[in-house]
């Protein structure tokens, strides 16, 4: 069965991304075409990129690359859940998703976003990082205000219309999931 993993893409103290990406996995769940995991990037402490090759060698070094690999390795595609720090991704998912390269080719992405402009810069740049990582990357987007989307700009209460453009989301990554494995698969051969 096709694996999409659901990276949590903030480490923030207090960060409103969990009860997002809580959220994003619930309804996930509740699908029966793929299976869905929610991977918080607070269970892979990366430090600073730390690997003297290029990730792009395949040659890691440090267990914590070798554990992070491992786990990027088993999913056939992924939603990220971001938010929007200073026009652009969290300095955490940037540094998660350096780390790696061949583990990441030939998977589809997905974005789930929150901010002030519901993190619609934040997933401009992700998308951009995931075509240079090969990833196909998926047109609709989940874009969360926190004038809209929460209470009190912390209090996460997402508008109804939003489960059926994460539907979307979900019904696209996961069928570009499986379009994909087949490069997939001739790469592992």
């Amino acid at each position: 069965m096709t694996k999409i993993g659901i990276i949590l893409g903030s480490t923030r103290p207090g960060r409103n991304g969990e009860a997002v990406a809580k959220w994003v996995h619930k309804i996930a769940s509740e699908r029966t075409d793929a299976e869905f995991e929610l991977v918080d990037l607070l269970d892979y402490p990366l430090p600073h990129l730390d690997e003297a090759l290029p990730p792009s060698l395949g040659q890691y070094t440090q267990p914590h690359t070798m554990q992070w690999a491992a786990k990027i390795a088993s999913f056939d595609g992924f939603v990220f859940v971001t938010p929007e720090y200073n026009h652009s991704t969290s300095g955490a998912l940037k540094n998660a998703i350096d780390f790696l390269y061949a583990e990441w080719n030939n998977k589809a992405a997905g974005f789930v976003s929150y901010g002030s402009v519901g993190g619609a810069r934040a997933v401009e740049h992700l998308r951009l990082i995931c075509a240079e990582l090969q990833m196909a990357d998926v047109r609709t987007q989940v874009a969360l205000s926190l004038f809209t989307d929460f209470e009190n700009f912390r209090d996460f209460a997402p508008g109804e219309h939003q489960i059926a453009t994460l539907e979307t989301t979900l019904d696209q990554v996961v069928a570009w999931s499986e379009a994909l494995a087949p490069l997939r698969s001739k790469v592992a051969a």
